[in-house]
């Protein structure tokens, strides 16, 4: 009897290292403790997180709600920042000096495992100056698990169903107007895809997009920082581990609750670079990454090293493009970014210094600022013949 109850919590204790390490691999975090983890004991480390959790004042932005539906019947969930007459006078001279934003509505897509807080510092900035859409990606956050993700017969997650979950979003929350798009990693492949299958929309509404810390491809060559012959290893075997741990996703989140100090020490590593991340931003990006359950990640993981929307760039080429990326991106590394921009000439390409992954939340005002300046040029550029025409 003891034997199998040693057996079992073996194999209690496998499922959740395995859960929290291919979790945080999937969000951007896929190896390394920090050190402090070593030294701080466990109950300290758990008091600070309450702590910061109950002061952080990240995540906290709300605008008008609002619900979109998915072709495949997903309710994707949104919510608008309106222009307002009264908004601060100093806020937007900072951002935009004596110049004017174009008259746009920006809509910004998050990447995996986040939601749409993860824009929480460049929502603030442009709050009440601009119109802002922020939505969750399917799965994600507020909106509904991928109905088509569920049932007896689940269909697998594609970066061209996020597209679509786009669509669905702008036709709902910013039917009308010329628009800015906003992606960051999976968020700015969504963008990709969206521009794949609706050229149309690019052509006749789109008048900027920024595409911040993400690809257009070849994501299977990713090293994350890891030794080539180990990273190999574990691509063989990730697609059948994820699949049987989003099977058991009770255990495994048990597991990752268990290993709640190894998950933040990975999220910190592969999510920053600098050493002097305020402390409660890398709580909030870890309460956001944890809240991804092991299953959602097991349906997303296999849509990346199918992602390929090279060609798809060229439907932003006439248009002011932003790609912007952290110089230490371990996930989607800055070369991807620079590759992208070799691919629209007239893009401005923005390597932030000593930044990771998360990016926006690790130097916010180097993407805000960028992101002001995009939205300066937008408005130079009127949108296509057949919207000028409605």
């Amino acid at each position: 009897m003891a034997e199998s109850s040693g057996s079992s919590s073996s194999s209690w204790r496998r499922a959740g290292f395995a859960g929290a390490a291919i979790g945080v691999l999937a969000a951007g975090a896929a190896a390394g403790v920090a050190v402090e983890r070593l030294t701080v004991g466990r109950s300290v480390r758990q008091k600070a997180r309450l702590a910061l959790d109950a002061t952080g004042p990240y995540g906290g932005l709300r605008g008008t709600p609002g619900r979109a539906l998915a072709d495949d019947g997903t309710v994707l969930y949104y919510e608008v920042d309106e222009v307002e007459a009264d908004a601060p006078d100093a806020r937007r001279r900072r951002l935009f000096g004596r110049r004017e934003p174009a008259p746009v509505t920006v809509v910004f897509s998050h990447g995996y495992c986040l939601n749409q807080d993860s824009w929480h510092f460049q929502r603030a900035a442009l709050r009440g100056l601009v119109r802002t859409v922020h939505w969750d990606q399917r799965s994600h956050g507020r909106s509904g698990h991928g109905a088509a993700q569920g049932g007896a017969e689940p269909v697998p997650v594609s970066i061209d169903r996020l597209g679509r979950d786009l669509k669905a979003v702008i036709d709902a929350a910013a039917p009308e107007g010329p628009l800015v798009l906003v992606g960051h990693s999976m968020g700015g492949m969504t963008v990709m895809a969206l521009a794949a299958q609706y050229p149309e929309l690019i052509r006749d509404r789109v008048v900027g997009v920024a595409l911040v810390g993400t690809s257009a491809g070849k994501l299977g060559e990713v090293t994350y920082g890891l030794p080539l012959a180990g990273v190999n290893a574990v691509r063989r075997v990730l697609p059948g581990v994820l699949r049987a741990l989003g099977s058991q996703a009770e255990l495994v989140e048990r597991g990752r609750r268990a290993t709640a100090d190894l998950f933040a020490g990975l999220i910190k590593k592969y999510s920053f670079a600098s050493k002097d991340v305020d402390p409660a931003v890398a709580r909030f990006a870890e309460r956001m990454i944890e809240s991804t359950p092991i299953d959602v990640v097991a349906a997303f993981y296999p849509a990346f090293t199918e992602h390929d929307k090279t060609e798809a760039l060229a439907a932003f080429g006439a248009l002011p493009v932003l790609a912007l990326a952290g110089d230490n991106d371990l996930v989607t590394p800055s070369s991807h970014t620079e590759a992208i921009a070799a691919l629209l000439p007239d893009a401005e390409l923005v390597i932030v210094p000593d930044a990771g992954h998360l990016v926006m939340l690790e130097h916010p005002e180097a993407v805000t600022d960028r992101l002001a300046d995009l939205l300066v040029r937008a408005g130079a550029v009127p949108a296509g013949e057949a919207f000028r025409t409605r």
